[in-house]
């Protein structure tokens, strides 16, 4: 049965969903999932998993993730992006006011999410209250920005800067781009946002969504997953006790193994248990 890794380069326009979708069409497998969800009009790395590796997606490292955006300033939205209707305009900033207030919004951060996001109020999606008209007022979150570089400056109509943000998950760059017209006395939204990085993964080794749709991809084993992990060998003897959820020695240093048969395959994620490991997602079995 199909299973393993696979590394999409989301188009904008799409949902992470319809990658999802695309993923099970071409590989022949029903059981599909991604490690951390793009927003339609964003594009970039989308960490797919197949068959028995969706086990896997609680333990994949996103972290940090990589965006290249750019903020268009002289206006801030209901959405923070683009796509959204005006909601204030304000002159636009200088560079030099713009490249001083960055380093405010680094480190760690209480950052409200837009209206226009996941977050649940009451139970419900912000986004799906805010489309109905009530007023959504989301409580901060502590995130992490790790960076916050100015890479270009276009001045103009309208005034952009393109940037590269180093962050911690459930980290809004679109709340960023608020933020930062707010900062300078002006009002900004995202005009592009694409991710580059997750975790240990790289958009420079994914494959376009249209090579997807075509059936012209191949997974990755599944042990491409858990690249931060160490990695022990076992004989078949260790394996059937870890098939069965027994624990085996652990000869190699860590928290959690990637425990992997004779082949090479991934046969358990484990967890340490004093000098010994202890299966917690089995592969096989």
């Amino acid at each position: 049965m199909p299973e393993g890794l696979l590394l999409v380069d989301k188009p904008v326009g799409v949902s992470s969903h319809d990658v999802v979708n695309a993923v099970r069409r071409a590989v022949g497998e029903r059981r599909v999932g991604h490690a951390g969800t793009l927003d339609p009009f964003a594009t970039g790395l989308l960490v797919v998993l197949a068959g028995r590796a969706t086990r896997l997606v609680p333990h994949v490292s996103g972290d940090p993730k990589v965006y290249d955006a750019t903020i268009r300033f002289g206006a801030e939205t209901e959405t923070e992006d683009h796509l959204g209707a005006t909601t204030v305009e304000a002159p636009p900033p200088t560079r030099d006011a713009v490249a001083a207030a960055l380093p405010a919004l680094t480190g760690w951060l209480d950052q409200v999410p837009p209206a226009y996001s996941a977050k649940r109020v009451q139970g419900k999606r912000a986004y799906d209250l805010a489309r109905r008209g009530d007023v959504v007022e989301l409580a901060p979150a502590r995130v992490r920005v790790d960076a916050f570089a100015l890479l270009a400056w276009r001045e103009g109509a309208p005034v952009e800067a393109d940037v590269r943000v180093t962050c911690g998950g459930g980290t809004y760059v679109r709340s960023l781009a608020r933020d930062l017209g707010r900062a300078v006395g002006s009002a900004a939204h995202l005009s592009a946002l694409r991710r580059v990085r997750s975790g240990a993964f790289s958009v420079d080794d994914a494959v376009p969504l249209d090579r997807v749709r075509d059936g012209d991809v191949a997974l990755r084993p599944a042990l491409d997953a858990l690249p931060e992990h160490p990695v022990q060998a076992l004989d078949a003897t260790d394996v059937r006790r870890v098939l069965g959820g027994i624990q085996v020695t652990a000869t190699v240093d860590g928290a959690w193994g990637a425990l992997v048969g004779p082949e090479g395959a991934l046969v358990a994620l484990a967890e340490r248990a004093g000098e010994r490991w202890q299966p917690r997602v089995v592969m096989h079995g």
